[in-house]
């Protein structure tokens, strides 16, 4: 039998001559009771608009931009490069705001209305990478939050439509590409006027062709606002897409398709959730992509999130993404099984293909297929079988215009995966195959799929001692404003002058707090190894606009994603010359914490730059302010984690501040030369 003399043999990615087909003559003897299904090339289907991941909902690609450049070219090979890695067909990108989205916050392209710059941050780098590596990849886009000075504090306004625009057209001056798609904001709700304003300002400022959705809700009530899509014309003429969140959670009803249908609107998934492990989330991933459209009519399918570029004290540092890539000092990355269940989709498929009708269900046994048709003969079933009870035979028969050439077939299971199996060379238009349980399978009449790979490279520990200056970066902008190693969790940490003019420095950039998704704690940013247990952090400090600012230590956790408390110590001076130690033990975004103690800076002066100093031996915690030990304390609330910056602030108002000399170091060490960055040399923008 075909079926279970393919499944006896495991291949791994070719580089030689081509496996043997093999005929149907050799499957003769197929069970009784298999399943029939017929491929007609001419049966029609929804247009298939691709599979990708979101970048963003939590600065998660914060660290890739630091690699060097031979991993990090690695790295985007692996999750853009056509028919070698993952290969997706579309990237789902947030417009930064300023504030938290889960794990950190992004720089906004505008921290105030009379404000425009197209090269903060990386998103713009990560979707040139992205489109240079595959130009037939679609750049879709939405904000999680925004500035607070945008509609006076109101995100559903002209301003927000303008500010949207205005990151549309930079992208496009600026970096050269075009956006396809954009919603309206990221799992906040519904607002049908501002849809209709938002279509309106986009065609008024030449951007027909960018194709708009909403409302990337979740939960039971996300579906509640497509029934007015029938009864509101200007709302219907405004919408090119219904989108929304998690379809394997609340399913798409069948009014809703019906809506689709009748509408000519598809709907999509703007952010799917794939929390599990090993080969259970590379199979829950296939059957997620295969599912939302059999059950749910989606087209678009985009998981959250694409590459876990953010340390693992981070929530969901780890688990969602395809490949970890949070070693940049290493250079080291990893590769998750979730890869190869993007890859049994992107590398067999193209966007404009079509889902063909009569070709895409669930299996009787357990699993699910769904087929894909090129605008030629080409064509490609994808088929999983998690939780099958027993090996299911299926007898193929292609018609109508579709190739009757032979089939690669590339399968993953527990024990391998995206393995090459002999190809099927069809007679007359039939063939078969058995699919075991627990396995994931692409068959193909395309060519050139293959399972790329890079040696590895050694893990390594974060370097101590650390000296950051932040005179080496000859150009902010090169490199997005934001200097190496650090993930800003809330505010905005930019590299920035001194006001003296000896040198660079480190600038919290955000005054009026933002309209984050998340609450927000106080601004801070977090650099290190989560592992280290007694060491000193100090840091010079000035503060230019009043308030306060500081240290963080031991830093062992950034919060769940919605909460982004530290999880470790603090210590701050206020502009009055005061100076707080304290543990963040508080329950939500609430500072202050436990204080451990408090002193205060005789004839302290802000406008003047000072250092700061805070050391962790055993449960004992010192804090000094320009080599004068003021505070102390002992506490074993939090035994080891990272090091960190913040600034201070009050309800809406966050002061800025300057950083430099960022040291970190073992107890009591000389201080050390600056840190060389081999990075340098390879920055992201030019």
């Amino acid at each position: 039998m075909i079926g279970k003399f393919i499944l006896s043999i495991g291949i791994a990615a070719l580089s030689g001559p081509a496996l043997p087909s093999l005929s149907l003559a050799q499957a003769a003897s197929a069970p009784t009771g298999s399943n029939r299904i017929e491929l007609n090339g001419t049966a029609g289907g929804d247009r298939f608009d691709g599979i990708g991941a979101v970048s963003g909902g939590g600065a998660t690609s914060v660290l890739l931009k630091d690699y060097p450049a031979k991993q990090r070219s690695e790295v985007l090979d692996l999750l853009f490069k056509p028919q070698f890695g993952a290969s997706i067909s579309t990237l789902y990108v947030e417009v930064p705001g300023d504030g938290n989205s889960t794990q950190g916050s992004e720089p906004s392209h505008m921290h105030s209305k009379t404000d425009e710059n197209y090269y903060r941050g990386y998103e713009w780098w990560l979707m040139k990478e992205a489109r240079k590596r595959n130009p037939a990849l679609s750049l879709d886009a939405c904000a999680w939050g925004c500035p607070g000075w945008v509609g006076n504090g109101s995100f559903w306004s002209q301003d927000m439509c303008d500010y949207y625009v205005k990151w549309i057209n930079g992208l496009k001056s600026a970096h050269g590409m075009t956006l396809d798609a954009i919603g309206c904001r990221n799992e906040k709700g519904v607002n049908e006027d501002f849809i209709k304003m938002f279509r309106k300002t986009l065609n008024s400022r030449g951007l027909n062709a960018v194709k708009l959705h909403g409302f990337d809700n979740w939960g039971s009530k996300k579906w509640d606002w497509c029934k007015d899509l029938l009864t509101d014309p200007e709302l219907a003429a405004s919408v090119d897409a219904i989108s929304n969140h998690t379809m394997t959670e609340v399913g798409t009803p069948a009014s809703v398709r019906q809506i689709s249908k009748d509408l000519h609107k598809p709907i999509w998934n703007s952010e799917e959730h794939i929390y599990k492990e090993g080969f259970d989330c590379e199979i829950s991933i296939v059957q997620a992509f295969n599912k939302n459209y059999i059950r749910d009519g989606v087209t678009k399918i985009t998981n959250w999130y694409l590459v876990a570029s953010v340390y693992d004290t981070e929530p969901y540092g780890v688990q969602p993404s395809m490949l970890i890539a949070n070693s940049p000092w290493s250079g080291a990355y990893s590769i998750r099984p979730a890869l190869w269940g993007y890859a049994h989709y992107g590398q067999f498929t193209k966007l404009g293909w079509e889902y063909l009708n009569g070709g895409c269900a669930n299996l009787a046994h357990g699993g699910s297929y769904v087929t894909l048709k090129s605008p030629g003969s080409d064509y490609s079933i994808i088929a999983e079988t998690k939780g099958a009870s027993q090996p299911q035979t299926v007898n193929y028969h292609v018609s109508g215009g579709l190739s009757t050439g032979k089939l690669c077939v590339w399968r993953s299971n527990a024990a391998e995966q995206f393995a090459r199996l002999p190809d099927i060379q069809p007679v007359n238009g039939a063939f078969s195959i058995t699919f075991e349980p627990d396995a994931i399978y692409s068959l193909s009449t395309t060519t050139g799929q293959q399972k790329g790979s890079f040696p590895p490279t050694p893990q390594a520990n974060f370097p101590l001692p650390y000296h950051e200056t932040f005179d080496h970066y000859t150009s902010a902008r090169a490199w997005g404003y934001l200097p190496h190693y650090t993930a800003d969790i809330v505010g905005v940490f930019e590299l920035a002058d001194r006001p003296d003019h000896k040198g660079g420095c480190l600038r919290q950039v955000i005054g009026d707090k933002a309209q984050s998704w998340a609450p927000e704690w106080l601004p801070y940013t977090v650099i290190g190894d989560p592992n280290w247990k007694d060491y000193e952090v100090s840091a010079d400090m000035l503060l230019e606009n009043g308030g306060s600012a500081g240290l963080l230590g031991r830093v062992n956790s950034t919060g769940n994603g919605w909460d982004n408390t530290p999880k470790g110590y603090y210590m701050t001076v206020s502009a009055d010359g005061s100076v707080d130690l304290r543990s963040s033990t508080q329950a939500g975004n609430n500072p202050p914490g436990d204080q451990l103690d408090s002193g205060t800076v005789p004839l302290f002066d802000p406008r003047v730059w000072h250092t700061l100093k805070l050391r962790f031996v055993g449960g004992h915690i010192d804090g000094f302010v320009d080599g004068k030990q003021v505070v102390k304390a002992d506490s074993t609330v939090w035994g080891r984690g990272m090091a960190g910056l913040l600034t201070g602030g009050l309800d809406d108002h966050r002061n800025t501040a300057l950083f430099d000399n960022l040291i970190i170091n073992t107890i009591d060490g000389s201080q050390p030369p600056a840190t060389v960055f081999a990075q340098d040399s390879s920055p992201i923008y030019k």
